[in-house]
């Protein structure tokens, strides 16, 4: 009988899949990038796994450079394909220049981050438009509680969590969380459904992550058990951002910087990493780090 080119095409896709030690050839693993859209657990929103941070010593790196230097390295970020831009309500200044910078890009292709001074508590309403209008946008794709410290984060700002979902369900923002500064918060996320996205602080030494303290310290954090309560976070559905990457400009060593994003990038627990840039080769330099030590 004559072999057809199906029975043919078949056949070779059976020797393709069929061969090899115990009969089968393993599937490689897709090769992840710093540039790959990825979701950030229930909140659906989509967003590069490099952001681009705008927070280095609450901006002052960043605004240093001026408007039009500024500029020039956001725009060389989005050429890059970072999607990602993340900035505070305390980084004075830094909203409205990330505003600048990003003027004429079609809105629809990044994502932006903003965060909301928790002190202000008398008219949320009102300060979540002005934080609209600061970053140049009608709407905020995640919007978090700056620097949560205090155990009970989650009963204080009660008032300011409801704002929060009016607003989300408005789509004036897209999703709400928080950011943390020590353990006696981080403690408190896992099992929290209100957050859509937890920002942790994350690198290999505990340089500028979460202590006892309700206050920063230049105390070593505690990696081990912050690393626990990141991966609860993380399984209960929460999109997971990692900041401090570089220990706050500290890993000046490139050996450093490569071990903080080798264990940050695989510990299968976070999501997206925020690093605050000075320059496009530190742009660069990141993003050819972050591709080598996730597929090495």
């Amino acid at each position: 009988m004559a072999t057809t080119r199906r029975d043919f095409l078949k056949s070779t896709l059976a020797a393709t899949v069929l061969g090899g030690v115990g009969g089968v050839i393993p599937a490689r693993a897709a090769k992840r990038s710093a540039t790959d859209l990825v979701t950030l657990g229930k909140s659906g929103v989509q967003v590069t796994r490099l952001a681009f941070g705008t927070g280095t010593f609450s901006g002052r790196v960043q605004r240093e450079l001026g408007q039009d230097q500024f500029t020039r390295l956001v725009r060389h970020a989005y050429d890059r394909g970072i999607r990602f831009f993340e900035t505070a309500d305390s980084y004075h200044g830094m909203p409205q220049m990330l505003a600048a910078a990003l003027k004429g890009i079609q809105r629809d292709t990044y994502k932006l981050m903003t965060k909301y001074n928790t002190r202000d508590m008398e008219n949320p309403r009102a300060t979540i438009d002005r934080l609209r209008s600061d970053c140049g946008t009608e709407y905020v794709d995640i919007l978090l509680l700056h620097c949560v410290r205090r155990p009970t984060w989650s009963e204080d700002l009660k008032k300011l969590q409801d704002e929060f979902s009016e607003a989300k369900s408005k789509k004036v923002i897209i999703s709400h969380g928080a950011s943390v500064h020590g353990l006696p918060a981080l403690r408190s996320f896992p099992g929290n459904q209100w957050l859509d996205i937890a920002m942790i602080r994350m690198n290999h030494t505990g340089w500028k992550m979460d202590t006892e303290q309700m206050r920063d310290t230049d105390d070593l954090g505690k990696v081990d058990e912050v690393v626990a309560h990141t991966k609860k976070v993380h399984a209960q559905g929460a999109g997971v951002i990692s900041m401090k990457l570089a220990g706050e400009g500290k890993f000046t060593n490139p050996a450093d910087r490569e071990a903080a994003l080798q264990f940050a990038m695989n510990l299968g627990s976070i999501d997206a990493v925020t690093i605050g840039f000075k320059s496009t080769a530190e742009v660069d330099e990141a993003m050819e780090r972050m591709n080598r030590v996730m597929n090495g």
